[in-house]
């Protein structure tokens, strides 16, 4: 007998949808998108951040749920969300007890609602439980609304890194409902505003220029203005995940995480002090830097990019980068040895050429990035005394 190769392509559909007030009755964006056999359960995941600022959602949320015809509601479970749910595995565990209490099986929905880390803990604990139930996120803050929530990723930390337990797994659909991003912190909902400032650096340099000329509403958190700067940078990443030839990362390009090698070190060297956005903004400040000081990017350009970080009143340095191991170099530079680990093979960094034209390098030269960090914090300590 002769073996025969077979390339077999399973295409998912990955549903972006754009709403407010999704679970008011009138609002059919819901009931319309789910399938059911007549009798499919369906349980909702409530970040309690998310519960404590619209004290009305979980009785909203449970109503909505027990009218929905076709339909067998499961009701809701509310848990601690935030950076603390992915530190360990209880946070995952009891969203697995509860899965199996409810009867949860592979005909059900889970629906989960909060910010990204949260989502990241429940799309794993629906990714691996009966190997799979349908998912549908609804995404509350920027960042998970213009990033992470419209990913196909899902993860808890482990062993001192971020996000090394974990899945690739679309999600039924994520719905981005607007009326939730308005209840956020201002410093919350502006930080949140760089993962969009990244996707247009690396993919479109017209919603860069864009971004620029809207920086004073984007700074005073104009509702209108967020909330496009949130779709349009939401369907960027998710045509980088659906055109982009690599959705589950199984090579070593990763442009959507231009600036997140330092980023996550850097997190990890404050122990979460640093939000991931914030953590984010300085990680596109060093790369920036780098990418001008090593001949790649115009000055010109580069100056644009720090200007509208500082627009947004988001950081360029923090204290943690003159953090030094026994050996005498920058605990930051770790970053780029766990960066390669995690993508399994050659270090792949994103650098700029252009604004909307990135360049994959495979090395970085610690002597130059020691000499971006100087220039990063000589600029922050100049912009105080401005």
């Amino acid at each position: 007998m002769h073996g025969k190769d077979f390339d077999i392509r399973i295409n998912t559909p990955h549903r972006i949808r754009f709403t407010r007030d999704a679970f008011c009755y009138e609002n059919r964006l819901l009931v319309d998108l789910l399938k059911t056999n007549g009798q499919a359960k369906v349980i909702a995941f409530i970040d309690s951040g998310v519960a404590q600022a619209f004290p009305e959602l979980e009785s909203q949320v449970n109503d909505y749920l027990e009218h929905m015809p076709g339909f067998a509601s499961r009701g809701t479970i509310v848990q601690a969300g935030g950076e603390g749910c992915k530190r360990d595995s209880s946070t995952l565990q009891a969203a697995w007890d509860t899965l199996e209490n409810a009867g949860i099986d592979r005909h059900s929905y889970i629906i989960c609602i909060g910010g990204g880390a949260y989502l990241d803990v429940i799309g794993l604990a629906a990714a691996t439980a009966h190997r799979g139930i349908r998912l549908v996120r609804f995404p509350t803050t920027v960042l998970a609304q213009d990033d992470s929530g419209v990913g196909v990723k899902n993860g808890i930390n482990a062993y001192g890194k971020k996000n090394f337990i974990g899945t690739f797994a679309v999600p039924y659909a994520v719905i981005n409902d607007f009326s939730f991003l308005h209840g956020q912190p201002e410093l919350t909902r502006r930080a949140g505003i760089i993962e969009a400032v990244k996707v247009a650096l690396v993919k479109d340099a017209a919603f860069f220029r864009w971004i620029e000329d809207q920086c004073e509403k984007l700074t005073k958190l104009h509702p209108h203005t967020l909330e496009e700067t949130v779709e349009r940078s939401a369907l960027l990443h998710a045509a980088h995940i659906a055109y982009g030839g690599d959705p589950f990362e199984t090579g070593n390009s990763r442009p959507l995480d231009f600036g997140h090698w330092a980023a996550h070190k850097l997190e990890q060297l404050t122990d979460f002090e640093l939000s991931h956005a914030e953590a984010v903004s300085i990680g596109i400040a060093l790369d920036t830097v780098y990418s001008w000081k090593s001949g790649r990017l115009d000055e010109k350009s580069a100056m644009r990019i720090l200007k509208v970080i500082n627009k947004l009143q988001l950081p360029t340095w923090h204290a943690s980068l003159e953090q030094k191991c026994a050996k005498g170099a920058r605990e930051v530079f770790n970053g780029l040895e766990e960066f390669r680990e995690h993508l399994g093979g050659e270090l792949t960094v994103l650098l700029l050429r252009d604004i909307g034209k990135g360049e994959d390098v495979h090395s970085m030269d610690n002597n130059l990035l020691d000499e971006c960090i100087d220039w990063l914090k000589l600029d922050a300590d100049i912009s105080v005394v401005r």
